[in-house]
């Protein structure tokens, strides 16, 4: 049932109540509130599994003006807990479009609320850092019922979010991102040599996102992806050329297996790892991850490649980091942050591994680093050529 004009409410845990209309589904959601600064692809955030959990606020100040297409989904469903924007359009302007965002956010069972007063609540979430809210458009509950389930919600902290999400079996992926003119300028150097059946990809999904996949299968990459919950053994028994490590959602210090599984793969294939995948990698090499103030959300991130000096404007989605003081000293930071100086990429100096804090398939986002994909198709590439050579 759509929930055009009736009137929901935001509760933080400071005790504040935000007035607004639902849109979407009906019901109460608890969640952390983050803000999301991209301009365009609230399709594709909203199906980004890494915001289960979570609630989104985009900054742009009115969304819903593309509608919904089915091709750019980015997972088999919506994990984030709810949307807040400022205006919900009222109506639909592309070619591209089979349904409005308020009726698919409805039969997506995901709630929503227009009319809020977005860059305020953004201030205020850059001030005091990600707050627990409670999103609803029940009229029983009053203001400070809602307000304590905010602060009783035991957030994400110490949670496994990636089994939430995660697929249940492995399957093949075959999709290929169409040769389209946002990517033609990404190709492979000449000489990389691919097998005819590609180079084997394992992907761990610890929310991935199918954007990924479908870069990954652009460079001539076999893609098997993998749940989360994987172990080693496993992976290596599917023989492959190299591992990726994906994003996804909640606190990284809550799984120990993929930490495990990581390190025994460490050294036996290439591994590149993004996100969560980045952070669990930090953590595989001895490092630690922390929370940040108010996380890194949005298509507009300027992150700096040291070697090079090379700035990057990215796409972003995490609430932690790895702290690079507690890193070996075999390991790199490649990769910095300019707004907040946080680690934002890793590379092993003797071993086959990389990692970004970031999305380079952005999905919605600059493809500033897509790149990297060519980087790791390199790193499988270099280890197959001794092998080649001898034959």
């Amino acid at each position: 049932m759509q929930t055009a004009h009736i009137p929901a409410r935001l509760a933080l845990e400071d005790g504040s109540i935000w007035r607004g209309r639902a849109f979407g589904a009906g019901g109460t959601r608890l969640g952390e509130v983050v803000f999301n600064t991209s301009m365009t692809g609230y399709q594709e955030i909203l199906t980004d599994p890494s915001y289960a959990g979570q609630i989104v606020v985009m900054t742009a100040p009115q969304i819903g003006n593309t509608g919904i297409n089915p091709d750019d989904h980015e997972a088999r469903q919506v994990f984030l807990s709810g949307l807040i924007v400022r205006e919900l359009s009222p109506c639909v302007s592309n070619w591209r479009a089979s349904d409005t965002l308020d009726h698919w956010l409805s039969e997506q069972d995901c709630p929503g609320i227009s009319g809020i007063d977005t860059r305020a609540l953004t201030h205020r979430l850059r001030s005091c850092g990600t707050l627990k809210g409670a999103l609803t458009t029940d009229p029983a509950i009053s203001d400070d019922d809602l307000i304590r389930q905010a602060r009783n919600w035991p957030g994400l902290d110490g949670q496994d979010m990636a089994r939430q999400v995660t697929c249940e079996t492995p399957y093949a992926w075959e999709d290929a991102t169409p040769a389209a003119w946002e990517f033609r300028q990404w190709v492979l150097p000449e000489g990389t040599i691919i097998p005819p059946d590609g180079f084997h990809v394992v992907a761990y999904d610890f929310g991935i996102k199918h954007n990924i996949l479908r870069r990954l299968t652009a460079y001539g990459c076999r893609v098997t992806v993998v749940p989360a919950f994987t172990p080693a053994a496993d992976v290596l028994a599917l023989e492959p050329d190299g591992i990726f490590l994906s994003n996804g959602p909640g606190d990284p210090a809550a799984l120990p297996y993929a930490v495990q599984a990581v390190k025994d793969l460490l050294g036996q294939v290439p591994v590149f790892g993004i996100c969560l995948g980045h952070q669990i990698l930090g953590q595989a090499f001895g490092g630690q991850t922390y929370r940040l103030k108010f996380g890194h959300h949005g298509g507009n991130q300027p992150v700096k490649h040291l070697p090079s000096g090379r700035v990057e404007i990215s796409a972003h989605n995490h609430n932690f980091a790895v702290d690079p003081a507690t890193l070996p000293p075999d390991v790199d930071v490649t990769h910095t942050n300019l707004n907040d100086g946080c680690c934002e990429g890793m590379r092993h100096k003797t071993l086959p591994v990389l990692s970004i804090q970031y999305h380079p398939e952005a999905a919605p986002g600059p493809h500033d680093a897509d790149p990297l994909f060519i980087e790791f198709v390199q790193l499988m590439a270099a280890r197959k050529a001794p092998a080649s050579q001898e034959a």
